[in-house]
């Protein structure tokens, strides 16, 4: 029997610009794959928003992504994931997702002191999904959580590698370096963009959890399994659309080495997310 396969491409989303380390992976990882991107910096950051408005932006996402013809949608955004995972599958019944979750399993199997941090927005932190996370496979070790309100849109405003962003990191990681963390999970999609001034802090007896090449990994087993990879002829490729600024969110992903990828401009008008 042949194998089947779809040319059909993949949509991901995030608050704004943190799920492109989630795509950078996915890129890597499935080059022939055509991926759609929508960073939604109108809203930006879900982290500070409440759960429900978080979902209710998630729902919309998804059906806009579903209007592009999508056939599986990667949620690259915790926050989103913690509020909205469960209630897009239950929309979208049999439709593929894949939704990220804070790494505590692979943190909790190879901590040697008994403790790991987690970094995360306060959102994430207060769902559902990240208490049964801890409550699952922590077992008798120690979880450090931190949030880091006010790192994403610092992060959203490119000061990547800044002093006053090395402060705030600081302020988080010294006390969970003091109670002897030795491993720490990026809870957040955007974190990973700042992983070089976190490797500064925590330095190399701290291992770093960030969660996107597993997320690739994840997407490819799902295709597999579902017939809808794409053709061995396919070429692949990028295209963002952001409810902010197009030229802004072009910039960002220039740094993040993220080139040749048509940024348009994506339209929320009563509540309904447009993809032009």
């Amino acid at each position: 029997m042949l194998e089947r396969h779809d040319d059909r491409p993949i949509g991901i989303f995030d608050s704004g610009i943190g799920g492109l380390t989630v795509t950078a992976a996915i890129r890597q990882a499935l080059p022939r794959e055509r991926l759609i991107y929508f960073g939604d910096n109108l809203h930006m950051p879900y982290g500070q928003r409440s759960l429900q408005e978080v979902q209710r932006f998630s729902l919309a996402i998804v059906e806009a992504l579903r209007a592009q013809d999508c056939k599986l949608i990667v949620i690259a955004c915790n926050t989103a994931s913690a509020a909205a995972l469960a209630a897009v599958r239950t929309a979208h019944p049999g439709f593929p997702f894949v939704g990220m979750e804070p790494a505590v399993k692979p943190a909790v199997e190879h901590t040697s002191t008994g403790t790991v941090g987690v970094i995360a927005t306060t959102a994430t932190f207060q769902s559902e999904l990240y208490a049964s996370i801890v409550s699952r496979f922590a077992g008798d070790v120690t979880v450090l959580h931190q949030p880091c309100p006010g790192l994403v849109r610092q992060i959203e405003s490119g000061a990547f590698d800044h002093p006053a962003t090395e402060a705030m990191l600081r302020g988080w990681l010294e006390p969970m370096l003091a109670q002897h963390i030795d491993a720490l999970v990026l809870g957040c999609t955007h974190y990973p963009i700042v992983r070089p001034v976190i490797e500064r802090i925590v330095g190399p007896g701290v291992r770093i959890i960030d969660p996107a090449p597993a997320i690739a990994r994840r997407v490819d087993h799902l295709l597999q399994n579902l017939e809808l990879s794409a053709t061995d002829h396919a070429t692949g490729g990028l295209t963002c659309w952001t409810s902010g600024d197009p030229a802004t969110f072009a910039v960002l992903m220039e740094r993040l080495h993220l080139h040749q990828a048509e940024v348009r401009q994506a339209v929320w008008r009563e509540g309904v997310l447009t993809l032009p």
